[in-house]
């Protein structure tokens, strides 16, 4: 299974926290499956270290590589599908994963409730 983490999801894994669900810490540990991480997340966890609403030592470029993780560049196509989706979640870091699950047939790892209201699998 080719799967997308979301961000909180890749920050969970990256600090070994509580809150990453079983089901999730077992999919990417499965090393059946391919685990991707955005640009987008990365751009994101960049973005909220520099305004102080979040602590991430290091490189998030390097945290992927060092896990193991593929990572997923954000393309001109991808940019428009994020554009033309349905209002039902604002923020446009969800909305570019969603987008590339959906462009590129991947399965998105979130505790997010929102992203159910698109037509992307999500990790049950």
């Amino acid at each position: 299974m080719r799967l997308l983490l979301d961000t909180n999801i890749f920050l969970w894994w990256q600090w070994r926290d509580r809150h990453l669900p079983s089901r999730a810490k077992a999919a990417i540990e499965d090393r059946e499956n391919d685990i991707l991480v955005s640009a987008a997340t990365i751009w994101e966890v960049c973005i909220k270290r520099q305004i102080g609403k979040l602590d991430f030592d290091g490189s998030p470029i390097t945290a992927c590589v060092d896990a193991g993780f593929h990572l997923l560049d954000i393309t001109a196509v991808h940019a428009e599908a994020a554009g033309d989706l349905p209002r039902h979640h604002g923020d446009p870091f969800d909305r570019m994963l969603i987008a590339q699950a959906r462009l590129d047939h991947l399965t998105i790892v979130t505790e997010d409730r929102q992203f159910a209201l698109y037509d992307v699998p999500l990790l049950d």
